[in-house]
């Protein structure tokens, strides 16, 4: 049986080793808002006023280490932007904080761009476009591709 097609990840909490340091960049960078504080070792953050849409948390211990490269846990989440005004905006903000960007891609369906948050967590800025657009196969079926994204033409609005 499966899962009904209206299910969504509605948000992801992530262990961190340094909450003001991460607070910054989920914050002040990508421009989340802050909806609650868990006492003095968690935080909350939303876009538009959901209730969350990012935990973060420092239960593992102030300063607790990274999990080690090669090791099985969470690759990246992603984060999608409504549209590509909005993921460019995003991206010359992440820019502009001096954030290095690991790839952006071209996927047919959508233009994703990827770097890691202070501790190192995947984190994907991406849109979708619209699904008359997707590519598709002979039988129907999605062909998703990974190729280069034009970034300058993402960040010039072309």
């Amino acid at each position: 049986m499966a899962i009904d097609p209206r299910t969504r990840i509605g948000h992801v909490h992530l262990t961190v080793s340094n909450l003001d340091r991460s607070l910054a960049f989920y914050r002040d960078i990508l421009g989340f808002e802050v909806t609650a504080h868990y006492g003095s070792e968690a935080v909350f953050l939303s876009a538009g006023g959901y209730h969350h849409h990012i935990g973060l948390n420092t239960w593992a211990g102030p300063g607790a280490p990274r999990p080690p490269q090669g090791t099985t846990g969470l690759y990246h989440f992603a984060i999608l932007l409504p549209d590509r005004g909005a993921l460019a905006a995003t991206v010359r903000r992440v820019l502009e904080h001096g954030v290095e960007l690991e790839g952006a891609s071209d996927h047919g369906v959508s233009e994703a761009i990827y770097l890691r948050d202070p501790d190192g967590n995947g984190v994907e800025l991406y849109r979708d476009r619209p699904e008359d657009e997707w590519p598709r196969g002979t039988d129907g079926g999605i062909q998703m591709h990974t190729r280069p994204l034009d970034l300058a033409g993402l960040l010039a609005g072309d």
